[in-house]
């Protein structure tokens, strides 16, 4: 325990160049979070295959990388019509697409439920060390691209329960209820333990 909590004098680097995203993630650690959280732009192979395996060995290779604490994200949208493609290719498709050529995806499908999975994976970076996985969802329905498009997919996702989309949400509600605030409650709770 003495050696993980040593460690974590460094800070904790978050594998990502995205500014909204950063500070979306600080932001829902709260500033009661203990450890300090800077950002990397590490350049990561895309990999294939189920988001929690994405996950995993983006984590092992950003800890080669960093060789101290790292956080990684992978985030998939899930259509259930399609099986839960496009998934952690999410990225991709919105680059191609664009919301509003995500939600004509689902337009001869009768069923436009969906859900937004989170997962961040963790390693201390020490040689050997385990990755730990942390999963967060939430489901919702594929709309209309409705709010700002300043973040990702955010206008065509309705959280299941709400009437708006993440996009026309304010932040504090969205981060109250986010597939990646579920993720990070697990990552917070995690991490706080190393101080016991």
């Amino acid at each position: 325990m003495f050696k993980a909590f040593r460690k974590m004098t460094q800070p904790i680097i978050l594998c990502t160049g995205n500014k909204n995203k950063v500070k979306e993630i600080i932001d829902i650690f709260g500033e009661d979070f203990p450890y300090k959280v800077e950002n990397q732009d590490i350049d990561l192979p895309e990999y294939q295959g189920e988001p929690e395996d994405i996950a995993r060995a983006k984590c092992e290779l950003a800890a080669q990388h960093v060789k101290g604490p790292v956080l990684v994200e992978d985030v998939s949208l899930c259509f259930n019509a399609l099986g839960g493609m496009p998934g952690p290719y999410i990225k991709w498709f919105l680059m191609k697409i664009g919301p509003a050529g995500l939600y004509k995806m689902l337009e001869s499908y009768e069923d436009k439920t969906a859900y937004a999975q989170c997962i961040f994976a963790y390693c201390s970076g020490e040689k050997g060390a385990k990755v730990h996985i942390f999963d967060g969802r939430c489901n919702g329905t594929i709309v209309s691209p409705r709010g700002p498009t300043d973040f990702g997919w955010d206008p065509i996702f309705q959280p299941e329960g709400y009437t708006e989309t993440y996009a026309e949400m304010n932040k504090t509600s969205k981060n109250a209820i986010s597939h990646r605030s579920k993720a990070i409650a697990a990552v917070k709770e995690f991490l706080l333990t190393l101080k016991q």
